[in-house]
């Protein structure tokens, strides 16, 4: 039986698993990729983390695995499918094994929320992706349409730009979410054309993507742009499915848990995205999720559960 179980592998577990393993615990990180980093590996640039200005986001979650794996963290690439948390000793199930432990930190984060148009799963991998920073190689020279209004649909643009003849930014407001500093470079990128006070209707297409069609929302005027690529960057949905349901989450499915990380249920713990937080940035899974989580469960391992954990 383990000390913790971390699952995920992201900023928030891998900072978790770095103070786990300073504390010398008796520990695993599951993580269902073969790849840890979590989705700061599929950012272009990250350009507001102190003493790493302009580094990819491939780089900066090579970095943090690198120096988890350097403090001899044990890595488990498996898929969790469920949670055993009403007894004092816990079970993670997954696809291949069951593991017990004394705690749980679930740091399993969360993934591109669909836009669910008509045409959007016939099409994904043929044209329609998630990830500009995995998939824009694929169209060099060609037409791409961004679809959101976020940093990220903004960041996704940029990159794009880079890249792709002309890159359509769409979003259903006149004004955007993302940083100023942000817009303000896209609006200055000559092949960026914003589409603003409009929504995508429906992708179309053979074997891969040829147009989408756009409804503005001041009028019920429609017209077809031909693109090549559509990629949505429409916010974001926690991996919760494996989540034991007596542990308390909002509508949204996010695991309700405070700045100590701790959920309703004794010895469980909810770090990064999947957790209720109003910040949600690289700085705040990493630094703070290891600081708080693992020295609170320590505490509460020594001073609240007394001597059952240390048999």
């Amino acid at each position: 039986m383990y000390d913790l179980i971390i699952i995920g592998a992201g900023p928030a577990g891998l900072s978790a698993a770095v103070y786990a393993a300073r504390a010398e615990l008796d520990f695993i990180v599951i993580e269902g990729s073969m790849m840890q980093g979590g989705q700061v590996l599929t950012t272009y640039d990250v350009d507001n983390y102190l003493g790493l200005p302009g580094i990819g986001g491939f780089d900066m979650g090579m970095k943090f695995a690198e120096h988890a794996k350097k403090l001899g963290v044990t890595f488990v690439t498996e898929n969790v499918i469920s949670m055993e948390i009403q007894r004092n000793v816990k079970s993670v199930k997954t696809d291949k094994n069951t593991y017990e432990t004394k705690t749980i930190i679930i740091a399993t984060g969360a993934v591109h929320k669909k836009a669910g148009i008509p045409g959007e799963a016939e099409f994904t991998g043929k044209g329609v992706s998630y990830c500009a920073t995995c998939d824009g190689a694929f169209f060099k020279n060609k037409v791409t349409a961004v679809v959101g209004g976020g940093d990220v649909a903004v960041e996704d643009a940029l990159y794009l730009s880079r890249m792709c003849g002309k890159v359509y930014l769409i979003h259903r407001r006149d004004e955007f979410r993302a940083a100023k500093s942000l817009v303000k470079k896209a609006r200055e990128t000559d092949n960026i054309e914003f589409v603003l006070d409009s929504v995508v209707e429906k992708i179309d297409g053979e074997n891969k993507v040829r147009s989408i069609n756009i409804r503005s929302k001041k009028g019920a005027t429609i017209k077809t742009l031909e693109v090549d690529g559509v990629f949505f960057a429409v916010g974001m949905q926690p991996v919760t499915a494996f989540v034991d349901k007596n542990i308390e989450m909002n509508e949204a499915g996010y695991i309700i848990a405070g700045e100590d990380c701790a959920t309703n249920i004794p010895g469980v713990y909810a770090a990064g995205d999947i957790r209720t937080k109003q910040l949600r940035q690289i700085i705040s899974f990493s630094n703070l999720s290891g600081q708080r989580t693992v020295p609170m469960l320590l505490h509460r391992w020594k001073n609240i559960l007394g001597s059952f954990f240390w048999y």
